[in-house]
């Protein structure tokens, strides 16, 4: 069942269930935390909290996002990884909830970043699928341009599309082509929202020095056949001073956790036990 909480006057949804070990999971854009459930489901003792980021899902995205961060199109609403790290802390304040364990994949993981400037002492352990430290590249900074273009053009429909298709590994779309389908059908965010997220993602902060602050051990999950978030790049996070247990899944694309959630769940389960009580 969904319920709500508010942060700086938005509505977000959420949901929170099991009872053990508590994991926030933060799911990728443009999916909703429906992206978290066939992983989930193979998570024994743990008490799985997953919320829909502002702007998706059943979270409303707010009324004054501020213009301006993204240099390349300063019309743009921002939607900043501090924003969304203050929901993740809003959230927690709403549970009564002092620490737990986090779940990142793509933006997801940015937000953790950010969550650990703001409030390391909230985190026990930090896990990283499909994400990355690095700031965008100048190839990404002019895609996103693009993309903003497009949103603001022509709408969202034919961006999903092709989105559907390019962040699934291409061993997935051959074995599993319904995942297509899947993927698109939960991508629901508004020409607005999509444009706001986009301008967060070009203007978040270089991470890597982060990473060498992060003092809680670190699970770091690439897929082999991602090219959005590539192994090299996440190579990065073997830098955590906490330690990285540091694993590649073969024929897994962007969206690895949805796509090979038994074997998510097989690297997520053993690393989990360290927090046990």
């Amino acid at each position: 069942m969904s319920s709500e909480y508010l942060s700086d006057g938005a509505r977000l949804s959420f949901t929170d269930a099991g009872a053990g070990l508590p994991v926030v999971f933060l799911h990728p854009t443009p999916l909703d935390r429906e992206y978290w459930r066939p992983l989930t489901r193979e998570l024994a003792g743990i008490r799985a909290i997953v919320p829909d980021l502002r702007g998706h899902g059943l979270s409303e995205l707010g009324a004054s996002l501020p213009q301006g961060g993204f240099a390349r199109i300063p019309s743009a609403p921002v939607l900043t990884m501090a924003q969304l790290a203050s929901d993740v802390l809003a959230l927690l304040d709403h549970l009564r909830l002092s620490r737990a364990v986090f779940a990142g994949g793509s933006i997801g993981g940015y937000v953790l970043l950010e969550l650990w400037r703001k409030a390391p002492q909230r985190i026990q352990g930090l896990i990283f699928i499909c994400s990355k430290p690095q700031p965008d590249a100048e190839a990404n900074l002019i895609k996103r341009a693009e993309t903003i273009a497009r949103a603001r053009s022509e709408g969202v429909p034919a961006l999903f599309d092709g989105m559907a298709q390019n962040l699934l590994a291409p061993s997935a779309r051959r074995d599993r082509p319904e995942l297509v389908a899947e993927v698109r059908a939960r991508m629901t965010l508004t020409p607005e929202a999509l444009v706001a997220v986009q301008a967060g993602l070009a203007s978040r902060p270089d991470s890597v020095p982060t990473v060498a602050t992060i003092r809680v051990p670190v699970l770091a999950i690439a897929g082999a056949e991602d090219s959005s978030v590539t192994p090299a790049d996440m190579e990065a996070f073997r830098a955590a001073p906490g330690g990285c247990e540091f694993h590649v899944l073969p024929a897994a694309g962007h969206f690895a956790a949805y796509e090979q959630p038994k074997k998510v769940a097989a690297l997520m389960a053993p690393w989990l036990r360290q927090f046990e009580a």
